[in-house]
């Protein structure tokens, strides 16, 4: 009896040996996600007044579902771009205005579902919408989507301007009837942000900044937030009126990968 106890201990000690060995791996990978390094700041410690609607967390995108690598709606930037954004608040509130941000840094996992996304053309689910003229075998050679951005050096941000006082835009629905995002304001997807000719993420000529058929209030929409901002040392990407990058970016050739979420930017010593 006693040796068939010893017997049965020592099965008993091999086999959590070895469980340990399979278990404590993978539970020590699942928590190494990388953190942000020295210089990112989440924008709301910079300056709280800015508005953040986040639309890569949330399922109102051109893919149709929340991103890969979004945890929480918070926008994360270098500090030079965070603070040259609360500089740009400051002016704009002066005039009754306030900013309010889209997308900032972007994790590079996001940018591969974004590829992933571009290359099942049978997804269509959010064509209306976000690329109604454009067919989606294009979005590569029409440069709409690529396999780097600067999003993920942390310098970029995507943004719009609100008249104040801020009216709350109204959630997205997913399945309801969509419609495209250069149709007049008063059909497209509501936005508490002044009119720009076009919705946010417009794969669409008509969202090139100095397009010239947009005109009259939609043209002095996009230069006010154009002027002030490239003001303060940011650069607008001609393409996109929403698409500005600060400069000189504190990390210009790195490509960064960890999460969206308060927790990237704990760091511990």
């Amino acid at each position: 009896m006693t040796r068939l106890s010893t017997a049965v201990r020592a099965v008993a000690g091999t086999f959590a040996a070895l469980l340990a060995l399979t278990v404590t791996p993978a539970t020590a990978t699942a928590t190494q996600e990388p953190k942000a390094p020295d210089g990112f700041v989440a924008l709301r410690t910079v300056d709280p007044t800015i508005i953040e609607e986040m639309r890569y967390v949330t399922p109102h995108n051109f893919v149709g579902e929340p991103v890969d690598g979004y945890r929480q709606p918070l926008c994360i930037l270098t500090r030079p771009a965070a603070q040259a954004l609360h500089k740009a608040q400051r002016k704009l509130l002066r005039q009754g205005y306030t900013l309010k941000v889209y997308d900032c840094y972007r994790p590079q996992r996001a940018v591969d579902h974004f590829v992933r996304w571009a290359e099942d053309l049978d997804d269509q689910a959010m064509k209306r919408e976000f690329y109604p003229s454009v067919d989606k075998t294009r979005l590569f050679i029409d440069g709409y989507i690529a396999e780097k951005s600067g999003h993920s050096r942390g310098s970029t941000v995507d943004l719009t301007i609100v008249k104040l006082p801020a009216l709350p835009t109204r959630p997205y629905v997913p399945g309801e009837p969509l419609v495209p995002c250069y149709a007049p304001r008063s059909e497209r997807f509501p936005d508490n942000s002044v009119d720009m000719g076009t919705g946010y993420d417009c794969f669409d000529t008509r969202s090139h900044t100095l397009d010239p058929r947009i005109q009259g209030k939609q043209r002095a929409n996009r230069l006010l937030l154009k002027t002030t901002l490239e003001d303060l040392g940011y650069v607008n990407l001609a393409e996109e009126w929403w698409h500005f990058t600060f400069k000189p970016e504190l990390y210009p050739d790195t490509y960064f990968d960890f999460p969206v979420s308060w927790k990237s930017l704990t760091r511990t010593h």
